[in-house]
């Protein structure tokens, strides 16, 4: 057999050549783009102002909003336009509390032991794509496997696969026994004694090196569990589980890697606790105190209430069999809660931010918590504030997201029907435009 000639190394600049030859040859071999996306709203709220606009242009260039103009706006030679007329348009919506690597079910606890890394994968890409079409253009993951949960979010980003943009905690940070001991309920066998690089605090420098560790993971956040909680296997859902000083150390190197913290917290000391430490977010907040509530005002730390999580573990605590007998208590216990919580901390005055725990309760159900909280006495435009500009400036990314005005990223949702005197249209989407590109557009809207 002739064996064939090696070929001569290109010089550097005949690389450059046949590099900017091939990017030309792929840029003339592509379709040509629409100059300008026409959006054609009906209603349109923007997620600043407290009133609905009657019949309004979203105009959109290279994935960002370029003008909003009165009126249905003539399209030119090369635009696209998305008729929405009957529809009611908003920004792409925040969920601030997700678990995309996972969704509970009874078989929960055993595929987190009989599970690889490519099985909860290949799940999560589907728990994606479901939470992009029910109109989530940006979600806050709160916890899972840090290898899954970063691949998809810069899958996501590079467009390789459809979802939300991800703002990932990879995983929680807990003390020896607590909420998120990756270790709980594993037979001794298997059991070891996690560090803080496994995201185990037991002291000040332990909670200084975790946030490092998350930092070296790729994490864009920080979730402590300050208490105890519902679904780990152990004995209780609301004790506290880290002291000041390891809170405030935490909060204080997430500060130098430009981090905000989120903390778990069910229990009422806890929570005090992480309010005192600085955490930017208190997740759930079940048995929060009126004292509480003042201290979060003057803090202006923001609640998310996931009321849709605390309903779904407590009707499922009614079913033979769905938890763990140690869990099961815990959720009848806390799941009724959180609803009355929230109601008592809104008529209190507490800023209050968007999210589910979706990954608990089922992925793509994330807008049952509007009705929740309209339920709990919170006006529907509120409610969609807190998933949208509200949302956006917890995440300190509000110069580009959460609103629909000039200047930001062109993430879109519609609804069929008007929220404000039905707030279940939150639950009816039918177009999702993310960074300009339409990832939903029901065919049969007429």
């Amino acid at each position: 057999m002739t064996r064939p000639r090696s070929l001569a190394p290109l010089s550097p600049l005949a690389c450059a050549a046949l590099f900017l030859s091939s990017c030309l040859a792929s840029w003339l071999a592509a379709p040509a783009l629409a100059q300008r996306t026409l959006i054609h709203a009906g209603s349109l709220i923007d997620g600043v102002g407290d009133r609905p606009a009657s019949e309004k242009t979203v105009v959109v260039e290279r994935g960002r909003i370029v003008a909003i103009e009165d009126g249905y706006t003539a399209a030119a030679a090369g635009d696209e336009v998305l008729n929405l007329r009957r529809r009611t348009v908003l920004p792409g919506l925040f969920d601030l509390h997700v678990h995309l690597v996972s969704e509970q079910s009874p078989r929960s606890f055993i595929e987190g032991v009989t599970f690889n890394p490519p099985d909860h994968a290949v799940r999560a890409t589907v728990y994606a794509r479901r939470t992009l079409e029910a109109g989530f253009t940006s979600v806050r993951d709160l916890g899972g496997d840090t290898d899954v949960i970063t691949a998809l979010r810069d899958a996501i980003d590079q467009g390789i696969v459809p979802g939300p943009k991800i703002y990932a905690a990879t995983g929680s940070l807990a003390s020896t026994g607590g909420h998120g001991d990756p270790s709980n309920g594993l037979p001794r066998r298997w059991a070891l004694d996690p560090t803080a690089a496994d995201g185990v605090v037991n002291s000040v420098d332990d909670a200084r090196k975790a946030v490092r560790q998350r930092y070296k993971e790729g994490a864009d956040t920080i979730k402590i569990t300050a208490t105890g909680g519902v679904l780990s296997y152990a004995k209780s859902g609301d004790n506290p589980q880290f002291t000041v000083a390891e809170i405030e150390e935490i909060v204080r190197t997430a500060n130098d890697y430009g981090f905000i913290v989120a903390a778990h917290a069910h229990g009422s000391e806890g929570m005090r606790r992480a309010v005192l430490g600085g955490v930017t977010t208190i997740e759930h907040g079940t048995y929060m105190t009126d004292e509480i509530m003042q201290l979060m005002i003057e803090r202006g730390t923001w609640f998310v209430p996931t009321i849709s999580a605390g309903r779904f573990v407590a009707e499922k605590a009614k079913i033979d069999g769905y938890f763990p007998e140690i869990i099961r208590p815990k959720a009848a216990a806390i799941g009724p809660v959180i609803a009355e919580t929230f109601a008592k901390a809104y008529e209190a005055g507490v800023p209050i931010a968007f999210g589910t725990d979706c990954g608990v309760c089922p992925h793509g159900s994330n807008a049952k918590e509007f009705g929740y909280m309209v339920e709990g006495g919170m006006p529907a435009m509120e409610a969609i504030q807190a998933a949208t500009g509200v949302a956006a400036r917890v995440l300190r990314v509000d110069e580009l997201y959460g609103t629909l005005e000039v200047g930001k990223m062109a993430d879109v949702i519609a609804v069929d029907g008007d929220p404000l005197r039905d707030i279940g249209a939150m639950e009816r989407v039918v177009f999702v435009m993310k960074g300009g590109a339409v990832h939903r557009h029901d065919a049969a809207m007429p």
